[in-house]
């Protein structure tokens, strides 16, 4: 099994589009996400992330400069690279990023079914759960 290259890529490179195209296949076709809500203005100030194994872009996530934190989002992994620790790749190489920005506060949303993952990194679910995509979310931060 190959080990994924994480980098960063520029919005609308031929890498982007690529995640672009997975988000829409992971979100929009296997979950059901509506298609309007999948892509937004936070894509224009991003940081995506991709990863490549065995020549194929296999997961990607976005990394969002706030205020008092960084917000990671978009965390998709294609169906046929799954169970290979891509995600957790992507996750410790965004954090490690920000970190290097000087940025050590970190916060998302995660389906509540993938919390688990999640709080494994370090995160921590906090708050009502609510409907995001038509599917539970819990908010989640590292302290």
């Amino acid at each position: 099994m190959a080990v994924p290259i994480i980098m960063t890529v520029p919005v609308f490179s031929t890498l982007c589009n690529a995640a672009f195209t997975l988000r829409r296949q992971v979100f929009v076709w296997e979950q059901h996400v509506p298609p309007e809500e999948e892509l937004d203005a936070d894509d224009l100030t991003a940081t995506h992330f991709v990863a490549v194994s065995e020549g194929e872009v296999a997961g990607t996530l976005r990394l969002i400069e706030r205020a008092d934190d960084m917000k990671i989002g978009r965390v998709a992994v294609h169906p046929a690279f799954r169970s290979r620790g891509i995600a957790k790749a992507m996750m410790l190489a965004a954090m490690a990023h920000a970190k290097a920005l000087g940025c050590d506060r970190f916060y998302l949303t995660a389906q509540t079914d993938k919390v688990q993952f999640y709080e494994r990194l370090g995160y921590v679910a906090y708050g009502e759960e609510f409907t995001d995509g038509g599917m539970p979310h819990l908010a989640m931060k590292t302290y």
